[in-house]
């Protein structure tokens, strides 16, 4: 009975992260407008225009190779795979035992080599000056992130997010300084990791500044659905896991019925909300800062998660 319960669970996981993912995007865009006077779209608009990219042929280059056509998929599928495995409503899905925080790193990697190939295929100046750009943050994000986990599986004794996420529930841990470093170090990650202002513009369309966008210049239809998709699949995989960590509070406990389900969705609901709204008022009280400066915002990233896992460790020891 547990394991169609877990069925279940991970069947209705997906269907709301697939419907969440461009709502999320569509969410934050509408604050954002409102926040500066301005009416904005609806936050419908990303699924009507995915929809209607998904109906077009994509228009490859000549010197195009298959990279540019499988690199989409491989991005698309790795970021739903991550974000299938981060918790939402309930816990105990099926596929919980294999959600591994460091799985997790090496699927966003994934996802990220990928972006950067398609970006180099066509042999354009602005998609080799995005990928080097996207690979060169990653030398400071992912080290950064992999200290958070460190931190993380200290703390909890595992690297599962599902015991992870129930340790951090049930407290006892008390107020730690290392989680609170760990915390500020995944959220400057998580902005450089969905291209996020201040380390990039998600709306601009200026190729030299850009990061994330410079290397899709050579994607279109449903090609272009698809990278635009698996943005928002990180987006919302980020906001998701941000609040399975450090706000594990209202999610349904393992074998939990119907009920616990509909006041876990409630509450997931919520804390992705209150976060896109966090996201929105952020993006609108700073500017983009110039793009020699991002190594030293997640240089700063790296240095807190080093801190956070060094204090745990000289903690340990004194005790």
């Amino acid at each position: 009975m547990l394991t169609f319960g877990s069925i279940i669970v991970q069947a209705l996981h997906l269907a709301l992260v697939l419907a969440a993912a461009p709502l999320v995007v569509g969410l934050i865009r509408w604050l954002k407008a409102r926040m500066q006077g301005r009416r904005g779209a609806s936050p419908l608009q990303p699924l009507r225009d995915m929809l209607k990219l998904l109906r077009k042929r994509p228009v490859l280059a000549e010197n195009a190779s298959m990279v540019s056509e499988v690199a989409p998929y491989v991005a698309c599928t790795a970021s739903l795979v991550a974000l299938a495995c981060i918790p939402s409503f309930s816990r105990g899905m099926l596929l919980a035992p294999v959600g591994d925080l460091i799985l997790l790193v090496g699927l966003l990697a994934l996802a990220r080599m990928a972006l950067a190939l398609a970006g180099l295929d066509v042999g354009t100046g602005f998609g080799g000056l995005g990928a080097a750009r996207e690979m060169s943050f990653a030398v400071f994000a992912e080290p950064a992130l992999l200290l958070c986990v460190l931190t993380f599986a200290i703390l909890a004794g595992t690297t599962n997010l599902d015991l992870i996420a129930a340790t951090f529930r049930d407290g006892g841990l008390g107020l730690r300084v290392s989680l609170a470093l760990a915390a500020v170090a995944m959220l400057a990650v998580a902005v450089a990791e969905n291209a996020r202002i201040p380390v990039d513009n998600p709306g601009t369309h200026l190729e030299v500044t850009m990061v994330h966008e410079a290397m899709l210049l050579e994607s279109s239809g449903r090609h272009l659905a698809l990278w635009e998709f698996q943005a928002a699949l990180k987006l919302t995989l980020w906001l998701a896991l941000l609040s399975a960590i450090f706000v594990p509070f209202g999610t349904a406990p393992t074998g939990a019925g119907p009920l616990a389900w509909v006041l876990g969705l409630a509450a997931w609901l919520l804390k992705l909300g209150a976060l896109c709204f966090a996201l929105a008022v952020f993006e609108s009280a700073i500017a983009k800062m110039r793009v020699f400066r991002v190594p030293e915002f997640l240089g700063a990233a790296l240095l807190l998660a080093l801190l956070a896992a060094a204090l745990l460790f000289v903690s340990t020891g004194l005790a």
